[in-house]
């Protein structure tokens, strides 16, 4: 393989190669630009905070022999790069179209800027973006395309397919989306500490599925675990979402409520480091504080939540499900019981019989308040 350079570059850096054209966006195995809007706001705001990215792949070329300029062309990250030039100046990019590169950042990622194009930025907004640094490998000029070929071949031999909420990671940028990943972030500490996922389970996003699935459950009663259908949430409440407060408070309430009574003892917290029991526990506390709606046959016919106090939790009910946890663990519970609680069940059926079973309850979905 031939040299490879490790090094940086700004977005400075980009766009004066772009204005001078020694920059190549569209080499022949590159993909098409396909980036929504939402992924170019994210982005933006990505730059903005400063966050890390990852690493961009340029090729040197050699230098023209009229021109006595060389250029580089992006190997990895074009859409990245792509989307920055857009922002900044449109006529940077050779094959510039309005209805498919111009956008301006989301409320929902940053309200300060939302809606702004970059010369309506302050100056130092703009000098935070022109500053930004981008981690960049450099393939040398002598790095011929099958050898590129090649390379992208192992970056992308992992073997492990997209699952259901990676793939919700590439398609939504919006407002459930925002929310989901940041009540799964807020509880992280709390998701390790409770060993309810392994780090690998956390790095492909499984915890933020979960919240997900709570999410749900406190909009609508949702007890079914159906991929269409947590879909279908991301994508109606992509643009507004009314209940974001309503939903986060209630979905904090209940897990500080959980931590106090059900994770501050270390014997306890081992009866629900299952996941099909930790699911269960929270839809047996939520449900107490809040109540359960009856689902909707379509996010579409959603009511809006009204803010509602979180009842108080008994102590009868706390040692309830801590002593119908222990028959769980201990196979002790009913046959039809331990039947519903193997495995990673995901039917609302069998969701209710657990849930039932914890709080001694037949019927597992209460009223809304």
């Amino acid at each position: 393989m031939r040299d490879i350079q490790l090094t940086t570059y700004t977005v400075a850096d980009f766009v004066s190669w772009a204005k001078a054209g020694l920059l190549e966006l569209s080499p022949r195995f590159q993909r098409r630009p396909v980036w929504k809007r939402g992924a170019k706001s994210f982005l933006i705001d990505t730059i903005v905070r400063g966050l890390p990215m990852p690493i961009i792949f340029l090729r040197d070329r050699h230098a023209n022999t009229k021109t006595y300029q060389a250029t580089r062309e992006v190997v990895d990250g074009q859409q990245r790069i792509r989307t920055i030039l857009s922002f900044i100046d449109p006529k940077l990019l050779k094959d510039y179209r309005a209805d498919r590169d111009d956008f301006t950042v989301d409320e929902v990622h940053d309200e300060d800027i939302a809606g702004k194009s970059f010369r309506e930025l302050n100056k130092e907004v703009r000098q935070t973006i022109l500053d930004y640094k981008f981690s960049v490998q450099v393939l040398s000029s002598e790095t011929g395309d099958r050898e590129v070929l090649q390379i992208f071949a192992r970056m992308n031999a992992t073997g492990l397919k997209l699952n259901w909420q990676e793939l919700r990671n590439a398609e939504f940028y919006g407002r459930f989306k925002t929310l989901a990943y940041g009540l799964a972030t807020e509880q992280l500490e709390r998701w390790i500490d409770w060993r309810i996922f392994t780090d690998d389970q956390i790095a492909r996003m499984n915890e933020v599925e979960l919240t997900s699935e709570f999410m749900l459950l406190a909009l609508d009663g949702v007890l079914e675990k159906n991929q269409k259908t947590i879909d279908g949430y991301y994508k109606e409440f992509e643009k507004q979402f009314a209940d974001q407060r309503e939903v986060a408070s209630r979905f904090r309430a209940t897990m500080d409520e959980i931590e106090g009574r059900f994770f501050s003892d270390e014997e306890d917290s081992k009866l629900f480091r299952n996941r099909t029991i930790f699911y269960a526990l929270f839809a047996s506390i939520h449900g107490t504080q809040f109540g359960l709606r009856l689902s909707p046959d379509s996010p579409a016919q959603h009511e809006k939540l009204s803010r509602t106090r979180a009842k108080p939790i008994s102590t009868e009910l706390v040692t309830r499900i801590k002593r119908s946890a222990a028959l769980l663990k201990s196979d002790e519970a009913p046959p039809e019981v331990a039947r519903a609680s193997r495995g990673a069940t995901a039917h609302a059926s069998q969701r209710k019989i657990i849930i039932g079973f914890l709080t001694g309850s037949r019927h597992a979905v209460l009223p809304a308040n």
